[in-house]
């Protein structure tokens, strides 16, 4: 984990670049992160949050940006994964200060859950980062890989800006908590795709259509 002054540098920097450049800059900073560079998204749109509260930007504006910028710095990361490989990513992943238990956790979620945990990690902390190397080292489907997260870095990246919508000029004393709100989202997503299977298969057994094959799994 990064030490207290790098983190408290980086978010004063990012904060910073946001007030200057407004949207762009949520963008190029939630690239920043999943592309693995360690920028916390749990301070980026907090902030971008405030600045909506304050008449420079909308919470629409914010959110697609937020969510623009992953995607993109996801697929960078993917790419990485897919051509570089592994043995790449242990050799030089240090030079963005990515650490190996770090990778390793996120390769084990990936290797127990599959493809959908693509779309379900986007809200866990650490695997959130990295989750998009193994999928690229497992050669998973490009458009798979986009659809699974882009789904599930919008409830995420809107969660955080209107958390910061909310708090105002006090976003920053609860970004040291934020990360239980990862938890919180998961379970709500874990209990829908409960009740989302309950309810095919008691249609399935009522004689009712069951879901398409959208294909096998990567």
């Amino acid at each position: 984990m990064l030490t207290a002054s790098i983190i408290d540098s980086v978010v004063q920097w990012a904060t910073t670049l946001i007030g200057d450049w407004g949207l762009a800059a949520v963008f190029f900073l939630m690239l920043l992160e999943s592309a693995c560079i360690p920028v916390p998204s749990e301070a980026i749109m907090p902030f971008a949050g405030f600045a909506v509260s304050e008449g420079h930007m909308t919470l629409l504006g914010i959110t697609v940006a937020g969510v623009l910028g992953n995607l993109a710095g996801s697929w960078i990361a993917y790419a990485i994964g897919y051509y570089g490989g592994r043995p790449f990513v242990e050799r030089w992943g240090k030079y963005v200060l990515l650490r190996p238990h770090h990778l390793a956790t996120a390769q084990r979620w990936f290797d127990h859950y599959g493809a959908p945990v693509v779309f379900f990690g986007r809200m866990i902390p650490i695997v959130r980062t990295f989750i998009s190397l193994p999928a690229g080292f497992g050669k998973m489907p490009f458009w798979k890989f986009t659809l699974f997260t882009l789904l599930g870095c919008i409830p995420w990246v809107f969660m955080l800006g209107y958390v910061g919508v909310k708090l105002g000029a006090n976003w920053e004393k609860i970004r040291p908590y934020l990360h239980y709100a990862d938890y919180a989202v998961v379970v709500v997503g874990v209990v829908f795709i409960v009740w989302a299977v309950l309810r095919w298969r008691r249609r399935r057994t009522e004689g009712g259509p069951g879901p398409a094959d959208y294909g096998d799994e990567a």
